[in-house]
C-alpha cells in the first residue's frame, strides 16, 4: 500500500470514543501507548530521515468494552525550539540543523561548538519506559521525557547524566516480576575510557521522597568497549533470570567523525560505520555477581536491532534475535527512499532473519578444539571450541521476514513458543510465528498497514498464547478511518476493531499499562 511517511500528523489531545465493530473481551482493561515520529516539516525545513521526526504519542484506553483514543505531540525542548523558530534548529541523527542564514557570526559560532561536543536531542520518538511509578517517552540519547499516561501531557525532562555517566541508552529495557527495570547505556570517553554500563532502576523510589526513580539507580556491570572512540550501536539486549546478554556488533559510531560532522556538512548518521570484516562479540553477564562469565563468545559480522527473548536450559543461555547482513535498514528509512515505489526492495535492503544462538555457560574441557559445545537437541545452533574458553557461535535460522517481535512478556526469560511481529514482504502483514511447527499465520487487509503487534495475556490464562494482540492500523481505503485491531492470540483471527475517526501515522513501539 502507498503511505506518505513524510506527512505531518495532527494531534487530537481531547478524548474521543472509537466506533467499535465486534466484541471487546471484558477482561481487557488498560491503556496502550504508542510512540513514533509525527512532524517532518517545520516552516521551510524538512527532516531527511523518518526516525528524526518529532514525537507523536497515541493512547488507546480500553474500559468496559469501550475504547477512548487521544494523541499529542511530545512537548520536548526540541519541539519547543523548532516551533518557536519555525524551522528545524535541533539536529537529529539523520538531519543536521543549521542556523538561519540571517543569524550573526556569534550565533553561528555557538551553534558550531554545540555540535562539536553535541548536546543530543530530547525528541523521544521511539518507545516508552517505566521507571518506578513513572512513564517516559524515550529515544536513545541521554534525555527522556516524563509524561502523563492518561492525558499524554509532557511533564518533565530528565537527563540520565545526572544519575549515571551514559551519553546514550537503549529504548528497550527489561522488567522483572517485582517491576525493577534493567537497561544499558554507553559512557563515551569518560576518564579516558568508553564502556557500556548495565544498570537497574528499582521498582519504587523511597517513600516520602520526591524525584525520579533514577536517583536510586544501581550499576550492575561495566563492559569495556573494544574501541575507545568507536562504540557499538545497539537498540536492545537480552535477559534471563540469571544473565544479561549484550551483543557488541561491528556496527559502530565514530566519535571523532561525529565531532566534525557539522563542519563537514554531513549528518551524525554518516558517522555510523559497519565493519563486515570484524566479528561480533557476545557478552554474557551474571546478574547476581555483576561480572562477565569467563568464556568468550563471538560470531560473524551482523547487525541487529531487536532481541526476541532469552532463556536458560541445561547449562546454556539461548537467545533469539532479528538480524541483518548489513546496516542498510537505516538507509531504507530515509524519506527519499520511502517515497520510491517499494520500501522493501530486496535488492537494495537486506531482509530480517530470525536467528537463535546457544551459549554454553561452562566450558567442557573434555570437548576437543573444533568440537561443538552445544548439547541441546532442539536447536542446530552451535558453539565451536576454538581454544580453551573461546567459542565461535553459529546461529540456527528459524525464519525470515519477521520484524518488531513481541512475545507474551509474562514468560520473558523463559522458553517461549510463539512470537508476534510484522512480516516484511510484498504486503504489510501482522504475523504469528510458532517456534515448534515453524509455521507462520498472518493478518492482512487491502490498503491497510498494521503497526508492531503487542500481546496482552488474559488474566489466569491457560496457555502462552491465551490473550489478545493489539495493533494500530493505518487505513488507506477511501472513506474509512484508521483503527485499532484486536486479534485472538491463539487463532490470530479478528475479535474486534475500533475506528478512531482520524488518521493514524506509522509509529515505532508500544507499551501496555494494565488497569
Amino acid at each position: 500500500m502507498s503511505v506518505d511517511f513524510s506527512k505531518n500528523a495532527t494531534e487530537r489531545p481531547e478524548p474521543c470514543k472509537a466506533e467499535i465493530k465486534g466484541n471487546i473481551p471484558s477482561w481487557l482493561q488498560g491503556t496502550l501507548l504508542r510512540n513514533g515520529p509525527g512532524i517532518f516539516t517545520v516552516g521551510d525545513t524538512n527532516y531527511n530521515h523518518w526516525f528524526d521526526g518529532m514525537a507523536l504519542m497515541n493512547s488507546f484506553t480500553f474500559k468496559d468494552g469501550e475504547i477512548i483514543h487521544r494523541s499529542r505531540f511530545l512537548r520536548s525542548d526540541t519541539y519547543k525550539a523548532n516551533m518557536e523558530a519555525n524551522r528545524i534548529v535541533v539536529s537529529e541523527m539523520g538531519t543536521m540543523a543549521y542556523p538561519d542564514p540571517s543569524k550573526n557570526f556569534i550565533f553561528k559560532a555557538i551553534t558550531f561548538l554545540n555540535h562539536t561536543m553535541p548536546d543530543f536531542t530530547d525528541n523521544g520518538a521511539s518507545n516508552f519506559i517505566k521507571y518506578g511509578n513513572d512513564y517516559y517517552a524515550t529515544s536513545e540519547t541521554n534525555y527522556i521525557s516524563k509524561i502523563d499516561p492518561l492525558t499524554l501531557e509532557t511533564l518533565e525532562k530528565v537527563d540520565y547524566l545526572k544519575y549515571l555517566p551514559v551519553n546514550l541508552a537503549s529504548c528497550h529495557p527489561h522488567y522483572d516480576k517485582e517491576g525493577n527495570a534493567y537497561n544499558i547505556g554507553t559512557s563515551i570517553a569518560t576518564k579516558g575510557k568508553t564502556k557500556y554500563i548495565l544498570f537497574k532502576v528499582p521498582a519504587v523510589s523511597d517513600k516520602g521522597k520526591k524525584g525520579p526513580a533514577l536517583k536510586n539507580v544501581e550499576v550492575i556491570c561495566s563492559v569495556p568497549c573494544r574501541s575507545l572512540l568507536m562504540p557499538s550501536y545497539y537498540h536492545s539486549f537480552g535477559m534471563t533470570d540469571n544473565y544479561i546478554i549484550f551483543v557488541e556488533m561491528p556496527f559502530k559510531l565514530d566519535i571523532l567523525k561525529m565531532a566534525t560532522a557539522y563542519m563537514r556538512g554531513v549528518s551524525w548518521a554518516s558517522c555510523l560505520k559497519f565493519c563486515p570484516e570484524e566479528n561480533t562479540l557476545i557478552h554474557l553477564v551474571d546478574r547476581k555477581t555483576g561480572k562477565e562469565v569467563e568464556t568468550k563468545y563471538y560470531t560473524g559480522a551482523m547487525v541487529l536491532y531487536h532481541h526476541v527473548n532469552a532463556f536458560e536450559d541445561d547449562g546454556h543461555v539461548v537467545f533469539d534475535v532479528i538480524t541483518y547482513t548489513d546496516n542498510s535498514l537505516y538507509d531504507m528509512f530515509y524519506l527519499s527512499n520511502l517515497k520510491e515505489k517499494s520500501q522493501f526492495d530486496e535488492k537494495r535492503f537486506s531482509k530480517p532473519t530470525y536467528k537463535r544462538f546457544a551459549l554454553p555457560i561452562h566450558a567442557d574441557k573434555s570437548v576437543p578444539v573444533g568440537g561443538n559445545m552445544v548439547k541441546l537437541k532442539y536447536t542446530t545452533a552451535s558453539a565451536v571450541k576454538e581454544k580453551e574458553g573461546k567459542f565461535m557461535c553459529q546461529a540456527e535460522v528459524l525464519c525470515e521476514g519477521l520484524e518488531l517481535p513481541r512475545i507474551n512478556y509474562d514468560i520473558n526469560g523463559k522458553r517461549h513458543q510463539f512470537v508476534y511481529g510484522n512480516y516484511v514482504g510484498d504486503s504489510a502483514e501482522a504475523a504469528k510465528f510458532d517456534m515448534e511447527t515453524k509455521k507462520m499465520v498472518y493478518w492482512d487487509e487491502d490498503k491497510c498497514l498494521p503497526s508492531e503487534p503487542v500481546f496482552i495475556p488474559r488474566p489466569n490464562g491457560e496457555s502462552e498464547d491465551d490473550g489478545v494482540v493489539l495493533t494500530s492500523v493505518i487505513n488507506s481505503n477511501p472513506g474509512q478511518s484508521s483503527f485499532i485491531l484486536i486479534l485472538d492470540g491463539k487463532t490470530f483471527k479478528e475479535v474486534a476493531r475500533a475506528y478512531v475517526n482520524t488518521e493514524l501515522n506509522k509509529d515505532m513501539h508500544g507499551f501496555f499499562i494494565p488497569h
